[in-house]
């Protein structure tokens, strides 16, 4: 059933809200052929943010080629690497002719292959005849430049969760051929590739592309802001109107606080809300759909918890009640915490766990709005 409350996949046209500035920047960057990050906590809206500014450009009329792999199930380099190609090749051809005499072509002395019978069984489009070595990385990642440039067309290659790439040995390698790729590109041409970068652990993207500097000044970051509160309530009951049912502005308001305007979770709560009323949205539909979906993630929640050390949760209640001045003596003192050596390596803890970043100012930010929401009402039990 089609419903504005979409939660499932990206959202484009109508679905989309707000970050419209964010859709300028991208398109101006993909424009002059800048390569790009995008990055932040899971289900924040980057893909909506990259497929609606693909979008508004084919409406205007641009023609370009759009490839896509994502790294959450790669583990190693062989991996990547064929999926990587296999991304690539797909996007540009659609035969397996096609797929033969790119791989031929453009990846000669290599060894990649294409193996038909590999292709029949597993529709495998990139097969490997030996382990790869140094030259077979770069050959691979320069795929999408030497297909724009023989196409004469431009290319987008979205990588997805990047960071995952960090789990597999050498991913160093990687990243430095990569750099040596991005650095060579000759943009001047028409036909050229453009990276998309993006990447849902937060703190480990940050360790890549502000800790250690990987690809520096070759790629720019494009910061998500929050969707403006406003918009979010215009949305929500505007959706609830096209199935013919109400809900106060003030309420509207209250569930965009409540998920701190995290609208993936905005819109599994208020499609939840749908499905519970046939008409005015009251306070009572929305404590039974707030209930519902903290039971959806509850077991999530439960896991998360139950897998972290007393000092860790020490750390997030001092989160809960508004302290910053971790590595205070009274804070330590009164949480429990040791010492100012011990903060630190717990404040790391909960950063590779991905449960707490810190913004600019130094202030600590838990991840998950619900997750947050949880700790404070449901585990600690605070009022």
């Amino acid at each position: 059933m089609d419903t504005p409350f979409v939660y499932d996949r990206y959202v484009t046209d109508r679905n989309f809200i707000g970050r419209k500035t964010e859709c300028n920047t991208l398109r101006n960057l993909l424009s002059t052929k800048e390569n790009v990050t995008i990055y932040g906590p899971p289900k924040s809206g980057k893909m909506s943010v990259i497929q609606q500014t693909l979008f508004n450009m084919r409406l205007s009329g641009a023609r370009f080629i759009v490839g896509e792999a994502s790294m959450f199930n790669v583990r190693d380099k062989n991996r990547f690497l064929t999926k990587f190609g296999s991304g690539i090749i797909r996007a540009a051809a659609s035969t397996p002719a096609e797929y033969e005499d790119i791989i031929t072509r453009h990846l000669a002395g290599t060894h990649f292959v294409f193996d038909r019978q590999r292709f029949t069984s597993f529709e495998e489009v990139v097969s490997l005849n030996w382990d790869t070595d140094a030259d077979d990385i770069k050959a691979m990642l320069s795929l999408p430049q030497k297909i724009a440039e023989d196409k004469g067309i431009r290319i987008y290659m979205i990588l997805e969760e990047f960071q995952d790439l960090m789990m597999t040995d050498g991913y160093e390698e990687i990243f430095k051929t990569m750099e040596t790729v991005l650095s060579e590109a000759d943009r001047s041409k028409e036909g050229c590739c453009t990276f998309i970068i993006t990447g849902s652990m937060l703190n480990a993207m940050k360790y890549i592309f502000e800790e250690k500097k990987y690809f520096h000044r070759m790629v720019e970051h494009l910061p998500l802001q929050p969707i403006d509160d406003k918009d979010i309530v215009e949305h929500i009951v505007k959706g609830f109107l096209i199935s013919g049912k109400v809900i106060e502005r003030d309420l509207a308001a209250g569930a965009v606080r409540l998920f701190r305007a995290d609208m993936w979770y905005l819109n599994h709560f208020t499609a939840i809300c749908d499905s519970l009323s046939k008409g005015y949205m009251n306070e009572g539909v929305l404590m039974e759909a707030l209930r519902t979906i903290i039971s959806i993630h509850e077991p999530r929640f439960h896991a998360m918890t139950c897998n972290l050390t007393d000092h860790q949760i020490s750390l997030l209640k001092a989160v809960l009640e508004g302290e910053t001045k971790f590595s205070a003596s009274e804070v330590i003192a009164r949480y429990g915490l040791n010492s100012s050596a011990n903060v630190r390596r717990v404040k790391d803890a909960l950063k590779k766990k991905e449960i707490l970043t810190f913004n600019e100012k130094d202030e600590p930010v838990i991840l998950d709005p619900l997750y947050r929401y949880w700790l404070e009402h449901h585990y600690f039990e605070m009022q």
